[in-house]
């Protein structure tokens, strides 16, 4: 049995709604899936749900979808942070992939000490989660932020929202997971870059009391290794997937 067909669009759903599709949307539908006027497939915008609809107009530079039926309401994932310093081109990408499959409610690439790359392209970045979103089956996109510095996040850094400082200094010791007690608050997860955590950094967050040292076992991992690592264990224990 063929996949259906699941497309984001930054368009009002509901039912008998007509979306416009614009160029490149066209393209992927009529051009590169071979759809046909009458043919159905799903469509999401991260705020009302999954919807089944149909092509009612196909054409090279545009087209026309009608809503159907609602399959599904949107699904917001757990107000989850995650916070990476990015590294090299591919493995950025899979590292905002996997956190929009996983289940992150907003993406924030940051700037530490030892960061190698000091640029991103956000727009693209975002394209990653919408592509990800789409294939996992997910209703709901996180955003990605632009790049910030950790120093600054750090300085307004909402006392609610609970961290998870993956510290590759404890690499090999074992850590005391984050209490129970804390499931119902926000949270967030921080990845450092390639070059590990400076002294100054490693310091400052020991001394928030809203960051839970933990380590991801008794190796080090890699940045994007790390990051599925660190949501898995986040997951398991406040998230979810339970």
């Amino acid at each position: 049995m063929a996949s259906v067909v699941r497309l984001f669009v930054d368009h009002p759903l509901g039912e008998e709604q007509t979306v416009p599709l614009d160029r490149d949307q066209a393209h992927y539908l009529f051009g590169v899936m071979r759809m046909a006027r009458g043919e159905e497939l799903l469509l999401f915008n991260g705020i009302d749900g999954e919807w089944r609809v149909t092509v009612t107009e196909a054409g090279k530079r545009g087209g026309v979808l009608t809503c159907l039926e609602q399959t599904r309401p949107l699904q917001r994932p757990p107000d989850l942070w995650l916070f990476f310093a990015p590294i090299k081109k591919a493995r950025t990408d899979f590292i905002v992939e996997k956190a929009a499959e996983m289940g992150a409610a907003r993406i924030c690439p940051i700037s530490t000490d030892f960061t190698n790359s000091d640029r991103i392209r956000q727009d693209r970045l975002q394209a990653h989660a919408v592509e990800a979103a789409e294939q996992c089956g997910g209703t709901y996109v996180p955003e990605v932020m632009p790049l910030q510095k950790l120093s600054q996040v750090l300085d307004k850094w909402p006392d609610e929202r609970q961290l998870m400082f993956c510290d590759e200094a404890l690499v090999g010791h074992a850590s005391t997971p984050p209490s129970a007690r804390l499931r119902a608050q926000p949270w967030a997860i921080l990845i450092g870059p390639e070059g590990g955590f400076s002294e100054a950094e490693r310091v400052r967050l020991r001394t928030q009391d809203y960051a839970h040292r933990i380590s991801l076992g008794p190796r080090i991992l890699r940045a994007d290794t790390a990051a599925v690592a660190a949501m898995t264990l986040w997951q398991q224990q406040f998230g979810d997937w339970g």
